[in-house]
């Protein structure tokens, strides 16, 4: 008999979370079960409609489609059933409704356009009435373009989709926004179905300075296919004909996703979305052919996702209202306007002010500016259509506004939030609250670099090292397939090459073969197997993986080593003044994601050459670039941090190596010394070779630059340059600064592994956390696949309590301190681990009770004078690096270096003193 507390919950179809609909032939399906300790499911059955039920793996996590394929349109219940160790089957699921909304047949319809634009890249509106008939008992709406698009019926918007259809390669993969609208349909009656289109990211200037240009086209269009089902089974299908009606004259003047939208309200045709709309004086539209085969793309669309009131006005000028939003946002503001016809509302954005007024510098080209022409009617909703912002303070002049009216609208791709972290640091908390923020701000239609300058684009290497932080934190299953998809179209004619953005407007810029960059296409779907399960994926793209693990085989030679061409290399190397500069040498980065690429394929059942391939490129590795004593080539933390992560370094000079990357960042006085690539394995690196101590140096170094310095500086989301704004408040003065950028905040994932110990590979969570000594408590939550997994640890007295929750389906490898590794099944789990208790330390500053030694110059001279007694070269280093490492830390490296004795009590001493 099986236990009443076993709950089955699903099933689910494809990758996607909000609807269920399979936007392909043959979806995946997924379920979790709820079940007590100890009971596991052995068996699972599908049944589709009334059909007899198929055996399938009971994992429940995308399996694989057992049926046939799926016919357009068709509509069909779906059932789960389990079955555990010697028990019997479950009751069946409830039905799972589902259709399949693949195009029926290949796409016929031409595209609507403007007929000889006289306006660069103007916004236009369709509109098209139509009879209804009483037998129409079911409807659905298909609408691609080249650009964005809004579509309503009588009015009402068809879904609350933004952007649609999305950024894709278009060349290739055009994407094609479907909605049942059966509920907007009233049968026997005359209806009017709408759309605006705008050119989004079609028509959009991407480029640098002067060389920006228009990639894709000059102009937006839009094709519509409404498909009515009658009540005798025939399909009534409703496409691009004659009876469509086009107006240029919209209250939409233009539209950039870059500089922003003008609208002018005296331009505004009332009614046009409805019936008894006089159109007669539009125009008809020109009908062009798409520029690739429209598809349904299986992934959640950008949203509304929550909306922000009450932002705190600042002092300003005379006619301007100021407002700081709180946070640095991706979205749009919304107001209420009043005043005389012709009066113009402009609303500008920026991420920082300076001197008390907004600082665009760091926009370029950008120039993020919505104006709104007021009609003398009375208050006016103001709001863009088609464009968003990324800001945290508004500036808006012109007109009345009640600055109670302004709202903010927060937008991203509506992904589900799976991964939660918090601590007993509250700058800790804010970090990981910092990093969630930047990944929505840039999870917008596809992984994008940064969301506010004339950028926006989706860089490889910023997608790949931040992928496992992103999955951790969201189910972004469906939004990564995408982009892969895209990913692999813009490969394919380039002979394995992955271009540094995709898609790719930039074909100069797309163009350069760059390690870690390029490597996303072995990375990203290796993480999507390990967090979410997604092997198919894995297999979907094995093909573009050896293509290009190939090509990189070609560019290195016969001697594996990748020693040609432009890389991008550790970018943003702090202690560099040039991004592309960094100390890691670019021949040794390179070759080492070399071996991390073949090694993946190999994984992945690309083939014995691959491992082969990969053990070439590992020996060939070492011999240039290792010496017998551990000691790389390059002597630059991303440089051992690489090495040590990817398995590069033998065994026998692990330790050594480890230990000359603890010394190089000690040298450095625990400030960060790694760009792009080499942060987010540094921790890792540290870790995994007993340096528990520089690690957490590390992590809680507060000075520039760290990963919590520009929490002094308020920073709210991760910053794409350590010291993008400078310990005295101006911004970086480079071209390249933006405040929202995740690539760093890849630290986030080893906020989950390693601080609070909770890791997910596949079928198995790994509790092995990182007990900090200046932590009392740390705790992970993630819903897997398989269900909510946590972990928490917490002091207690002479010990540490850790306890787990391991989700159904699962075992979990448990790693505490010094135990012997074991495993463990599903359950709750609590253990308890020797401990001795840290000494007491007592807040010092304002800083918190990390900083013993405090940022002032009384405080800090108390600990420099006691060394300088002794030991003038200590004396130098710690004026110049030390000064916020915790006293028990500062007392640990001062062993590290073999300090005499007579140091060690002198700085005991001053520490001492400045704890009473």
């Amino acid at each position: 008999m099986i236990p009443p507390s076993v709950r089955l919950i699903g099933p689910r179809i494809g990758r996607r979370r909000d609807v269920s609909v399979a936007a392909e032939p043959r979806p995946p399906v997924s379920w979790t079960v709820d079940a007590p300790t100890g009971w596991r499911a052995e068996s699972a059955e599908l049944r589709l409609d009334d059909a007899e039920p198929v055996a399938v793996p009971a994992h429940g996590v995308l399996v694989p489609w057992p049926f046939a394929d799926l016919a357009a349109g068709a509509r069909h219940t779906l059932r789960v059933r389990v079955r555990g160790v010697d028990d019997d089957w479950m009751p069946w699921s409830g039905p799972a409704e589902i259709e399949a909304v693949v195009f029926p047949g290949p796409w016929t319809a031409p595209l609507l356009a403007i007929d000889g634009p006289d306006t660069e890249a103007a916004p236009f509106a369709v509109r098209r009435e139509i009879s209804v008939a009483d037998t129409v008992i079911a409807a659905r709406l298909w609408v691609t373009a080249h650009g964005v698009f809004d579509a309503a019926i009588d009015g009402i918007p068809v879904d609350d989709a933004l952007f649609a259809p999305g950024w894709t390669a278009y060349r290739k993969r055009l994407g094609l926004a479907t909605t049942d609208v059966t509920a907007l349909l009233r049968p026997g009656a005359t209806q009017v179905l709408s759309v605006r289109a705008a050119g989004g990211w079609f028509t959009e200037r991407y480029g640098f300075g002067d060389t920006a240009e228009r990639f894709y086209g000059d102009q937006a269009a839009v094709g519509a296919v409404l498909r009515l089902t009658h009540r005798d089974g025939r399909v009534e299908e409703i496409g691009s004909d004659e009876r469509w009606r086009l107006t240029r004259r919209t209250e939409i003047v233009s539209s950039g996703l870059y500089v922003g939208e003008r609208v002018d309200f005296r331009r505004a045709q009332g009614g046009w979305r409805e019936p008894g709309f006089d159109a007669s004086g539009w125009e008809t539209p020109a009908c062009i052919a798409p520029m690739s085969l429209p598809a349904v793309i299986d992934v959640e669309p950008v949203r509304r996702v929550r909306t922000l009131r009450g932002s705190r006005v600042l002092p300003s000028a005379a006619g301007t209202l100021l407002l700081d939003v709180g946070e640095n946002v991706v979205g749009r503001v919304r107001l209420v306007a009043d005043g005389v016809a012709g009066s113009r509302v402009t609303v500008r954005h920026a991420e920082v002010l300076e001197d008390g007024a907004l600082n665009v510098r760091p926009l370029r080209a950008a120039a993020a500016v919505d104006e709104f022409v007021l009609d003398g009617t009375g208050p006016r909703a103001c709001g863009p259509a088609f464009t968003f912002h990324g800001f945290r303070y508004v500036e808006i002049t012109g007109g009345a506004v009640d600055p109670g009216s302004v709202v903010i609208d927060v937008l991203r791709t509506d992904l589900r939030r799976t991964g939660w972290f918090s601590c007993s640091d509250d700058r800790l908390d804010r970090l990981h609250a910092n990093i969630v923020r930047s990944f929505e701000g840039n999870a917008l239609a596809l992984p994008t670099d940064c969301p506010q300058r004339d950028e926006r684009l989706g860089w490889t290497g910023d997608a790949q090292v931040f992928a496992a932080t992103a999955m951790t934190l969201f189910d972004a299953g469906a939004f990564y397939a995408s982009w892969l998809r895209d990913l692999r179209a813009e490969q394919e004619p380039r002979g394995g090459r992955v271009p540094t953005v995709v898609p790719d407007p930039l074909p100069a810029v797309g163009d350069v073969m760059a390690a870690g960059w390029g490597d996303a296409v072995t990375i990203v779907p290796s993480v999507m197997a390990a967090r979410l399960g997604d092997e198919a994926i894995v297999a979907e793209l094995l093909p573009s993986m050896r293509a290009w693990v190939d090509a990189v085989a070609e560019a290195a030679g016969p001697g594996r080593l990748w020693e040609t061409g432009f890389q991008y290399g550790d970018w943003l190397d702090p202690t560099v003044s040039r991004p592309d500069k960094a100390k890691a040498d670019p021949g040794l980065v390179a070759t080492a994601y070399f071996f991390r690429s073949a090694d993946l394929v190999a994984r992945a059942g690309g083939g014995e050459a691959y491992a082969r391939l990969a053990e070439e490129v590992r020996a060939a590795f070492c011999e240039a670039y290792l010496t017998p004593a551990g000691r790389l080539a390059s002597d630059a933390p991303a440089a051992y941090a690489l090495a040590l992560a990817f398995g590069l370094v033998p065994a026998e000079r692990r330790q050594a190596a480890a230990d000359r990357l603890a010394f190089l960042l000690r040298a450095g006085g625990y400030r960060m010394a790694t760009g792009f690539l080499g942060t987010p394995v540094v921790l890792d690196a540290l870790l995994d070779n007993g340096h528990e101590a520089a690690a957490e140096s590390l992590l809680l170094q507060t000075m520039c630059p760290s990963w919590l310095y520009p929490l002094s500086m308020g920073a709210t989301t991760m910053w794409e340059r350590w010291d993008a704004v400078r310990p005295d408040g101006t911004v970086h003065p480079s071209g390249m600064t933006s405040l929202n950028h995740y690539a760093l905040g890849a630290v986030g994932d080893v906020l989950h592994r390693r601080v609070a110990g909770l890791g997910v590979e596949r079928a198995r969570v790994h509790v092995r956390p990182w007990f900090v000594e200046a932590l009392t408590w740390a705790e992970a939550v993630h819903d897997t696949p398989f269900g909510r997994a946590r972990v928490r640890w917490r002091r207690a007295g002479e010990a540490i309590a850790v306890t787990a929750t391991v989700p159904h389906g699962m075992l979990a490898r448990v790693e505490l301190g010094d135990r012997p590794v074991f495993e463990v099944t599903a359950g709750e789990h609590r253990w308890m681990v020797d401990a001795p208790l840290a000494p007491p330390r007592e807040p010092v500053g304002v800083d918190s009770d990390l900083a013993v030694v405090a940022d002032t110059p009384g405080a800090c001279a108390v600990v420099s004078a006691a060394l300088g007694a002794h030991d003038v070269d200590m004396q130098v280093e710690f004026d110049a690096y030390i000064r916020w490492v915790p006293g028990r830390l500062l007392r640990a490296e001062l062993a590290a270096v073999a300090a005499p004795p007579a140091v060690v009590a002198a700085v005991d001493a001053a520490l001492r003193d400045l704890d009473r």
